[in-house]
């Protein structure tokens, strides 16, 4: 029988020895491919024997816990963190699948299909500049260019790989096959506050949002702060701050598609008080839960950039920096994981993603889906993160409904 309370407190103890992990004392700092993630896997793939699972690694150092045989139902998360981490993003995701594949294997019952957890190690790209590449692996989408890619030593991704033991020329084996995967699963804290305050504890993710990302380059005329009639100034600052405010203006006339505008990098040249700033940088971080909207409103903050700086005599460069399109997550899926969260007595809000997840690269394999818990004040990527013991145990809970209601041949 499920007991919430107790897969809980069992999901806390073990985020907690988890958070214990760390290259700096007062801070969680666990970077891929170091001995911290070294220790981290280790620890897993322990926990992953004791719930009745067979644990293994691929050559991207992603731990694998394998039950049952049949087609596969994945379900995961990352080990890795940004830098003064906290400790639920990517860990929270690992210790439900484990959990609920043990509740599942105790049970003695038998499944139509078998259940892979994997705990994936390069997710946030704090240590390396990509992002997902563990996930790319399993879902058979890997490049080859992220190998050569290196960390702020100066030690690339082939090389940090080959001191952790692994062999590059191993990673295509590491992909599933389409007909092997039947679907990827993923519970992750929100990162955002809605679900606290709709005061519901578990949300199902529709789609994860697409994101657009642009450098800025504004170039004026640097003078003396003193000498300079204001009439006569070609000021970069004061045109990119007109630019920022646009990019808030036009994010805001698309609430309605959850789009959020965000310039979160700006640098100012020469950077003296008193002298007018002759050029700037500045990033767009643009991210909306449909592609067309997005995609029009960043030609609209385009168009409003050319206009702003010929009004005031600059110049403007627009340099793209990413794209990804919006994933969706499948509806069948959806619809499971509402049953789940409504059978436990809770209300399943349906709610975007507007952070990026392994469930992008894994919905190139197979079917997706994410169940989102409750984290206190929508706080993440910092120490104050927080996710009660209660929501953890409903999260999990609700994970093993799914489990019991999972139907490889009915998606």
């Amino acid at each position: 029988m499920t007991d919430p309370d107790r897969l809980g407190a069992r999901a806390a103890a073990m985020i907690e020895e988890l958070g214990a992990i760390s290259a700096e004392p007062g801070r969680l700092v666990r970077l891929y491919l170091t001995p911290e993630h070294r220790r981290a896997a280790d620890l897993v793939a322990r926990w992953m024997r004791e719930a009745g699972l067979a644990a293994g690694e691929d050559a991207l150092g992603t731990v694998r816990g394998r039950w049952g045989g049949g087609r596969r139902l994945l379900i995961g998360s990352h080990l890795d963190s940004v830098i003064d981490a906290g400790r639920y993003d990517g860990p929270l995701g690992v210790v439900a699948g484990i959990l609920a594949a043990e509740q599942v294997v105790r049970s003695g019952r038998q499944l139509p299909f078998g259940i892979d957890v994997l705990a994936f190690g390069d997710e946030e790209g704090s240590r390396f500049p990509s992002t997902l590449s563990s996930s790319a692996a399993c879902a058979g989408v890997f490049d080859d260019a992220m190998l050569s890619l290196a960390d702020r030593d100066g030690v690339t991704m082939a090389e940090a790989l080959r001191a952790y033991g692994k062999s590059p020329a191993e990673i295509p084996a590491a992909a599933y096959g389409r007909a092997e995967a039947a679907a990827y699963v993923e519970v992750h804290i929100e990162q955002g506050p809605v679900l606290e305050s709709e005061n519901e504890p578990l949300g199902v993710v529709t789609d994860i949002v697409g994101a657009s990302r642009l450098r800025v380059t504004v170039t004026g005329e640097a003078g003396h702060a003193g000498t300079v009639p204001m009439d006569l100034r070609r000021d970069a600052l004061a045109g990119a701050a007109e630019l920022v405010l646009a990019v808030e203006r036009i994010a805001r006339t698309h609430h309605d598609d959850r789009m959020v505008g965000t310039v979160g990098r700006i640098q100012a040249a020469p950077g003296a008080t008193n002298v007018i700033p002759g050029r700037v940088q500045l990033s767009i971080d643009l991210r909306s839960a449909t592609d067309r909207i997005r995609r029009a409103a960043l030609a609209e903050i385009k168009a409003e950039a050319f206009r702003l700086v010929e009004a005031r005599g600059l110049e403007i460069e627009l340099e793209p920096l990413y794209e990804v399109a919006t994933t969706p997550c499948a509806p069948a899926l959806q619809e499971l994981l509402v049953q789940s969260v409504s059978a436990l007595g809770h209300r399943p809000l349906r709610l975007p993603s507007g952070a990026g997840h392994d469930g992008q690269m894994m919905a190139k394999l197979c079917p997706m889906a994410m169940l989102f818990v409750r984290c206190r004040g929508g706080v993440s990527h910092n120490p104050a993160e927080c996710a009660s013991p209660a929501d953890m145990g409903a999260a999990i809970a609700a994970l093993i409904g799914f489990i019991e209601r999972f139907d490889p041949d009915r998606l």
